[in-house]
């Protein structure tokens, strides 16, 4: 009895001690033609319900979608009583540009 009782505090101890951190995959952003990222009206939508997971997700998103590009900055802002990320990236090929974010799911969610 000693023993299973041992196996058992041994296991929640190391569930409980394990990275929980939900890995984001571009996938988790709705996937819309008309949602390509590039103003409020295209914001992307993010689907995630906490606010790591969520930003976890947009930089998936610009990784998917721009690979080799680099994040120069990221913005806040409210938008017809909505909350949106824009973020500034400069692409692989040398082009500045923001990509929209529809951050209402998550925005202000721990």
């Amino acid at each position: 009895m000693k023993a299973i009782i041992y196996l058992f505090a041994i296991s929640l101890l190391a569930t409980s001690c394990a990275s929980h951190k939900k890995v984001a995959q571009a996938g988790t952003a709705a996937a819309s033609a008309a949602a390509d990222g590039s103003s409020f009206e295209k914001a992307i939508f993010i689907k995630e319900t906490s606010e790591g997971a969520g930003v976890d997700a947009e930089y998936a998103w610009i990784r998917d979608k721009y690979p080799g590009s680099k994040v120069n900055g990221q913005a806040l802002i409210n938008h017809n009583n909505k909350p949106y990320d824009v973020i500034h990236i400069t692409t692989a090929d040398g082009k500045n540009t923001d990509v929209y974010f529809d951050i209402s799911n998550f925005y202000g969610k721990f």
